[in-house]
Parts: C-alpha cells; structure tokens; sequence
C-alpha cells in the first residue's frame, strides 16, 4: 500500500481536506442535520490514524490542524446549543488530554506508513490492523481514563468502575474506528487498481 502513498503535495493536500471534511461532518452530526439519516459515528478516531498514514511528513503542522479542528467543531456545536463552552461537562481539565489520545492515533498511522515501505500489501494490512487496535487502545485509556478521573462527572470513581466503563466502551469505538478506516482501505485499493490500469494502457497505447 505504501507503494501508492502520495508522493507530490497536491495529492496530500486533497487527502487532508477530505479527511477534515469527514470529520467536520461527522463530529457535528451534520449528516443527521440535513438528513432524515439517524446519527453517524465520529469519525475523529479514524480521520487522525489515517491523516499519520498519509501525512506522515506533514505531521508537524498537519497534526496540530486537526487538533484544532476538533476543537473549534466541538466550541461550535456546544456554543450553538446555547451552552458556555468553558461549562460543558465535556470541557473539563480532562478534555485537554484528548491531545495525547489523539496523538496515539496520529502515531499509529504514522508507525504504520513508516514500517511498511518494505512489506507487501497483504504484511502492510496486518501492520495497519496490529497499529489501529493498540492505538485505539492507548487513546480510550488516554481519553476515558482522564474524563473518569480527572473530571466531576463521576462522583465516587473507583478502579472497577474505572475499567468496567473501559471495557463498555473499547470495543464501540473500536467498531466504528475499524469501519472508517477499512472503508479508507477500500477507496484506497481501488485507486491504485484504477491508477495501475491507467498506466497499463498508457504503455499499451505507446
């Protein structure tokens, strides 16, 4: 798969508009909005592992981006409820955290884009799978942990409750993260079939 990874500026350029569209739309349910469609997943999760696959050399600012995408998302929907951003349960000193939660994901991607420019496509997939799952794994434990510790939310935290609500919501959002980032496979191989196509017939026709 790194085979076909954008090369030239442009191609990346694209790929980071739409991956922040995605997670635009997804993050303030604007599909649900304008829509009679019921609520989609967040796409955030997977839009920051695949933005490290593909952005990898760009992470120094690219990253930085998208995390303030989020946030300014996140300050829009809360403030059009006609909710004080600063007072929203979510906006607690854990929110914050979601910058290493978020990294984790960032890093994935990343790890995964630099330890497979040897590896075949099928070795390429099980790296990806291996890095999606841990990096899933370490942003909920970032995330989830800092909100049930660090916030008011939870009167009276304690290690089993702790883990019990880990356990409740790893696989979620998991689910969903795999969803969006196999679907990002998918577009992916069938454009680098339509690019080798295109290429064949180039030489075909010379």
């Amino acid at each position: 798969m790194t085979r076909h990874l954008p090369t030239r500026s442009g191609q990346r350029a694209a790929i980071l508009v739409l991956l922040a569209a995605l997670m635009v739309a997804t993050r303030s349910h604007l599909p649900a909005l304008l829509t009679h469609l019921g609520p989609i997943p967040d796409a955030s999760w997977a839009v920051f592992f695949m933005a490290g696959f593909y952005l990898r050399s760009w992470s120094r600012w690219a990253f930085p981006l998208f995390m303030a995408l989020a946030i300014g998302v996140d300050y829009v929907v809360i403030t059009g409820q006609g909710v004080d951003f600063w007072a929203h349960y979510c906006v607690s000193a854990a929110y914050w955290c979601l910058v290493p939660a978020y990294l984790a994901l960032w890093a994935g991607g990343s790890l995964t884009a630099r330890l497979s420019q040897q590896l075949s496509d099928h070795r390429t997939l099980v790296v990806a799978g291996l890095a999606l799952v841990a990096s899933v794994a370490v942003c909920h434990l970032v995330s989830q942990g800092s909100f049930y510790w660090i916030s008011d939310s939870v009167s009276q935290p304690t290690l089993a409750g702790w883990a019990k609500n880990y356990g409740d919501w790893f696989l979620p959002f998991l689910r969903s993260t795999a969803i969006y980032v196999g679907l990002g496979v998918i577009v992916h191989v069938g454009l680098a079939q339509v690019a080798r196509l295109a290429r064949a017939q180039e030489r075909t026709a010379g």
